[in-house]
């Protein structure tokens, strides 16, 4: 066997190979598993040779014989060279079994002896091909691995095309890359299998296009690389500049690595001489006058062709159409944009050109810009050294983008402001700065904002500028406050006793308070005086976030004052930020309302909100409404809608590196209703760990819960209840008494059912009912009534237990809460099916599952279905038929023995007792240890 060394090792070593084409890969691993041939297509630097030799790694120990050849542009006129790469170690392996004319030309090619040509001996040459792939193919499988096609010698693409046509059935596989610059090259890609002159692959050949990576794929890739102490603002433009390129990507993460000046704000990154050579060759190609209109075109952010007229570049347009030739520009035809055929040729050029003819280009931009942010920000690049009047315009264009919904673009600015504003001005240059950390949070760019803050820190004296300045090192820190536990006494003393500061400082002190002490009373304590420093040092911006926190955790706690504090904080005057943002009142009434069970209105609130931080472009506040509005639907049993809402989420909160954690926990519930158990699991663990990470209380629970819940979904009760029993010891810790706040209770009382410990399950309900009950929490007090229900059930007392579960399920269809009224209508099913036997017993459960989309539940139902047991009467009797182990473990599990503990008692281990319930389940055609239990009680009551 020929394996080449490079394909020896494991994929799993090559991780940063594949990152961000897990499609593609998987698409080609399915079409080579089947013996099929895989084409891998896409620009250069897009992944083709490394993924290439990934797959080629995986699938190398399947086959017998593998063959490599990769051309170089340098050497793609030497005819026969890729041949000769391919069959040059096993020829002598075959070359018996070839025809005597075959052979001798064959050898002739590949050893450059003698004067073999395609014309002479072509049909010699192709036959020789196909024979001797052929018999490679007799001894075993074979895989020929052909990377940059593009390269690929005439006369052995011509050779390698024929063979490849008729191969057949022989057991040949061929992985091969070639470069396609454009979708239009890759349909002709795609359409040149099936006759001459298209790429030397069979006819059934798949081919897979690499596609430009996502910026979280590029942040992963970088990471990988070690460019791990980048920016997300920096990776963003990485992720822009490179057009999610990998290589141009790694090659300008590594560029400003190795830079210790970054680029200044509103500047592009600096581009490496190793991809400015890749396009300025053809810059080169255009006259003096035509490159200085592109440096402006890249200078501008939206440039069209008359802003370049504008900007005084009067032949703009054959300027461009030249350009557009020679494959720099992309012009639309019908259109003014003036578009660059890829990001990297703009940041190459505006890197290429000097600082003065850059200042040129954004002078001309100042004036011929039509919109003022645009003008503004040409206009501090185009100045040197401060200019009070510079930055002020520069402010004023921040303001105008903080009110148009673009607080990035605002931060940007007033960065700019600050560097244009003399040390004496008023507002000082790091008032700005300052102002301009506050937008970049807001913006969800957390690592600019800390970094502006820490430097401000190091020069700042005055007390409300360090004030300001560490409650950006908080904010930035996230969930994460335990990391920032040194802040605080620094902030204290740097507050003094302004009570304006101070408010500030204590309000942070709530939510660590919350977050990392995990004590809900001292997080109310903090925030009540919070707002009243605030309201004493008139800062009613402070005073509205204070009130809302206080009302949130007093909702959470089911402290009664928490619908007067909502009141309190909704009183006049309002401010508009406090208002929609995600701490702010607006947001303590949503969790009010949804924990109330009034979900037609927590939705119209949510919805309202969501629209209002989408203008205003308040990431972190659009990640937690979505999932806030995720969470409703799911209430609702809109399982579909919920979970496009929480997957979108999860995707923003990965892009922004804000509220991971908790939007992984709210898509975990999402899948395991609405989508795949399995990833449920995987997101919900995903959750508890980053939780942990952070030190987060609050959200490890709910995080915890989600577990719990994935768990009880995907049939493991033993799980479910371990999982939401550390729920439950947290929430005691946490002070948390509204069972509404987690709706866990139910799952935990139904798991314990199912794991036979139905006193604890009856201990669960009735001290969440007592809390629900003093709230007047209505669709909590039904869910309860089920898991009591089934309780009963356990116990024998069906009647009962079918009359809780009716009545739990009309309660729960007039509050709206579509799946927990699905739920119920199931478990009615599975009691009413023991008594009247059928299909049609699990119709109604069917139908309200199926309109809430809640396929996970609705395969449960189809299940059950198909797995209904015996009829009533001959299920006593069958106790009798089993063997003796079997009625020795039903006996047991009669008695409420758990796994473990009849394994201990009958001395077999745990694995022997589940196998012989799975026997004893099938026998008895039922699904349960319930259902074992009802056995028993029928046969009582007989």
């Amino acid at each position: 066997m020929t394996v080449r060394r490079d394909f020896m090792g494991p994929a799993g070593c090559r991780s940063d190979l594949v990152i961000g084409h897990d499609e593609a890969v998987a698409a080609a691993r399915e079409q080579l598993g089947r013996g099929g041939s895989v084409l891998l297509h896409g620009p250069a630097g897009i992944g083709k040779s490394t993924v290439l030799r990934a797959l080629a790694a995986e699938c190398a120990p399947s086959a017998r014989t593998v063959l490599r050849c990769s051309a170089t542009e340098s050497e793609s006129h030497l005819p026969f060279l890729a041949l000769a790469d391919l069959f040059g170690l096993v020829l002598e392996e075959v070359s018996a079994e070839l025809p005597a004319a075959q052979r001798t030309a064959l050898e002739s090619a590949l050893t450059g002896r003698g004067e073999s040509s395609l014309r002479r001996d072509g049909l010699a040459l192709r036959l020789a091909v196909l024979s001797v792939l052929r018999a490679l193919a007799r001894k075993g499988p074979v895989l020929v691995v052909a990377d940059d096609l593009q390269w690929l010698d005439a006369a052995s693409a011509e050779l390698l095309g024929f063979a490849a046509r008729r191969l057949g059935d022989t057991p040949v596989r061929m992985l091969c890359a070639i470069r396609t610059e454009d979708e239009s090259h890759d349909r002709s890609v795609a359409f040149g299998f099936d006759r001459a002159g298209g790429p030397p692959c069979p006819p059934d050949t798949l081919p897979v296009r690499l596609r430009p990576l996502t910026r979280t794929h590029i942040s992963a890739l970088l990471d990988h690389r070690g460019y791990r102490d980048l920016p997300r603002s920096t990776v963003r433009d990485i992720h822009r500049t490179s057009g999610g390129n990998p290589l141009f990507a790694l090659e300008l993460g590594r560029a400003l690595a190795e830079n210790p000046t970054p680029p200044r704000p509103g500047e592009p990154l600096p581009v490496p001489t190793s991809l400015r050579a890749l396009v300025l060759s053809r810059l080169r190609m255009l006259p003096d006058e035509a490159r200085r209109t592109l440096l402006v075109a890249s200078a501008g952010a939206r440039p069209t062709l008359a802003l370049l007229r504008a900007a005084g570049r009067v032949n703009a347009e054959t300027e461009c159409a030249r350009a557009a030739e020679l494959g720099l520009l992309a012009t639309e035809p019908e259109g003014p944009a003036v578009r660059f055929a890829h990001p990297l040729i703009s940041a190459a050029l505006y890197a290429e050109a000097s600082a003065q003819e850059r200042r040129a280009a954004h002078a001309a931009l100042s004036t011929a810009a039509a919109d003022p942010i645009e003008r503004a920000r040409h206009l501090a690049l185009a100045t040197t050294g401060t200019d009070p009047e510079v930055a002020a315009r520069l402010a004023e264009a921040a303001a105008l983008a903080r009110d148009r919904g673009a607080p990035s673009v605002a931060a940007s600015l007033g960065l700019l402001a600050a560097r244009h504003t003399p040390a004496d001005g008023d507002p000082g240059p790091d008032e700005r700065r300052l102002l301009a950390a506050e937008d970049a949070i807001t913006a969800g760019e957390v690592d600019l904002a800390r970094d502006i803050a820490h430097g401000v820190l190091a020069r700042a004296t005055v007390p409300a500028e360090r004030v300001r300045a560490w409650m950006v090192v908080i904010e930035a820190a996230g969930q994460a406050l335990g990391d920032v536990d040194a802040v605080f006494p620094q902030a204290l003393a740097d507050a003094g006793d302004d009570p304006r500061l101070l408010a500030l400082v204590h309000y942070q002190l709530a939510w660590r308070g919350l977050v990392v002490a995990g004590d809900f009373a001292e997080a109310r304590r903090e925030a009540a005086h919070a707002a009243e420093l605030a309201a004493r040092g008139e800062d009613r911006r402070t005073e509205l976030m204070a009130l809302a926190f206080q009302a949130s955790t007093e909702t959470l706690m089911g402290h009664p004052d928490a619908a007067a504090t909502i009141e309190r904080a909704m009183r006049e005057p309002q401010d508009p930020y406090v208002a929609c943002h995600h701490n702010g009142v607006g947001s303590a009434r949503f969790r009010y309302l949804l924990m109330s069970d009034r979900l037609a209105e927590a939705r119209a609130t949510i919805t309202g909100l969501l629209r209002e931080v989408r203008r205003r472009g308040m990431v972190e506040s659009e990640v937690h409404y979505l999932r806030s509005l995720a969470e409703t639907e799911l209430r609702a049993g809109h399982c579909g809608r919920a979970l496009d809402l929480a997957r979108e989420s999860l995707r923003l909160a990965r892009d922004t590196g804000i509220g991971e954690g908790a939007s992984a926990m709210l898509a975990s519930l999402a899948e395991a209703d609405g989508g795949d158990p399995g990833t449920a699991l995987k997101l919900a663990e995903e959750a508890v760990r980053l939780a942990e990470e952070d030190g987060d209380q609050m959200y490890l629970s709910r995080a915890l819960a989600a577990l719990g819940h994935a768990h009880f979904v995907a049939g493991d009760a033993p799980a479910a209840v371990a999982a939401l029993r550390r729920v439950r010891k947290l929430e005691r810790a946490l002070g948390i008494t509204d069972p509404a706040r987690g709706r866990w209770h139910g799952d935990l009382a139904e798991a314990l059912v199912l794991t036979r410990e139905t006193e604890e399950a009856q201990k669960v309900v009735d001290t969440a009912r007592e809390q629900a009950a003093r709230l007047g929490r209505q669709g909590m007090l039904a869910v309860l009534d089920r898991a009591e229900a089934l309780v009963r059930a356990a116990r024998g007392e069906t009647r009962a237990a079918v009359a809780q579960l009716t009545a739990g399920q009309d309660r729960l269809a007039a509050l709206g809460t579509g799946l927990e009224e699905a739920r119920t209508a199931f478990a009615l099913a599975r009691l009413r099916s023991g008594r009247r036997p059928g299909p049609t017993s699990y119709d109604e459960a069917a139908r309200l599952f199926r309109r809430c989309r809640a396929l996970p539940w609705l395969r449960q139902v189809e299940a059950a279905a198909l797995a209904r047991p015996a009829p009533p009467e001959r299920l006593p009797a069958a106790l009798d038929e089993l063997a003796s182990m079997e009625r020795q473990v039903a006996a047991l599990v009669i008695e409420g023995a758990t796994n473990r503990e009849i394994a201990a008692r009958l001395f077999v281990s745990v694995k022997t007792v589940e196998a012989t319930l799975t026997r004893v389940y099938r026998k008895l055609g039922i699904r349960s240890r319930v259902d074992i239990v009802r056995l028993a009680a029928a046969r009582r009551a007989k």
